[in-house]
C-alpha cells in the first residue's frame, strides 16, 4: 500500500465529505494523480484528476460539485465533494492518473461513500 485514503463516510444527499488520500512512498514526485470510484456491480469511474502543474480534469458528472486539489508539502491529494447524490455511492481510490488499476486496491484500500 503506497497510497491511504481517508474521509468517506454516510451522508445525506446534498451533504458534503472531504477525501484525503496521502502518499506514503513516492508517486508524488513521478505521478499526476487522480481519484476514482466503483460502485457495487459497476465498473471502475474516474472521477478526478489533478496534474503535477496543478491543472485538474473532472468527470462530467461531479464537474461543478467535486473539487480536486493537493498539498505537495504533506503530500496529500483531496477530494471535496458538495451536493452529494445517491448516484455517487461507491469506494473511492486514490491511484496514480490512468492506471489500469485503480480500483483494485493495489495502490490503497480505497474509503467507503455512502449517499442516501
Amino acid at each position: 500500500v503506497q497510497l491511504v485514503e481517508s474521509g468517506g463516510g454516510s451522508v445525506q444527499a446534498g451533504g458534503s465529505l472531504r477525501l484525503s488520500c496521502t502518499d506514503v512512498g513516492s508517486l508524488f514526485d513521478d505521478f499526476d494523480m487522480g481519484w476514482y470510484r466503483q460502485a457495487p456491480q459497476n465498473e471502475c469511474e474516474f472521477v478526478a484528476a489533478i496534474q503535477r502543474d496543478g491543472v485538474t480534469t473532472y468527470a462530467h458528472t461531479v464537474a461543478g460539485r467535486f473539487t480536486i486539489s493537493q498539498d505537495n508539502a504533506k503530500k496529500t491529494v483531496f477530494l471535496q465533494m458538495n451536493r452529494l447524490e445517491t448516484e455517487d455511492t461507491a469506494v473511492y481510490y486514490c491511484a496514480p492518473h490512468l492506471t489500469v488499476l485503480a480500483c483494485t486496491g493495489y495502490w490503497g484500500q480505497g474509503t467507503q461513500v455512502t449517499v442516501s
